[in-house]
């Protein structure tokens, strides 16, 4: 079982940073694939950054690439999203994401662990 504790959402304005922390327990974080979600009021729920265990690989929404950076410190078993240059079409509630092996990074179903979300809000 892993289980995940997200911190950092908060109000900011646009054009400002966030970092997101998503603090895992279990002592094989370290080989678990991590993802990023979101999800706005009426919106399905969206990929947003995902990174192998190994934290050689990650991948990016279209829409946040140059503006969010993914990164995991398994000392800490740790994953963080840096979110710069914020935009208010970022608002929504940002989910920390886990599983063993992911097959399909960009899709909910693959993560078989889920944090309670955060509250990001961006102000124009």
């Amino acid at each position: 079982q892993v289980q995940l504790v997200e911190s950092g959402g908060g109000l900011v304005q646009a054009g400002g940073s966030l970092r997101l922390s998503c603090a895992a327990s279990g002592r094989t974080f370290g080989s678990y694939d991590m993802g990023w979600f979101r999800q706005a009021p009426g919106k399905e729920r969206e990929f947003v950054a995902a990174i192998r265990g190994s934290g050689g690989r990650a991948w990016y929404l279209d829409s946040v690439k140059g503006r969010f950076t993914i990164s995991r410190d398994n000392g800490k078993n740790t994953v963080y999203l840096q979110m710069n240059s914020l935009k208010p079409e970022d608002t929504a509630v940002y989910y920390c994401a886990a599983d063993p092996s992911v097959a399909v990074v960009r899709v909910a179903r693959e993560y078989d662990y889920w944090g309670q979300g955060t509250q990001v809000t961006v102000s124009s």
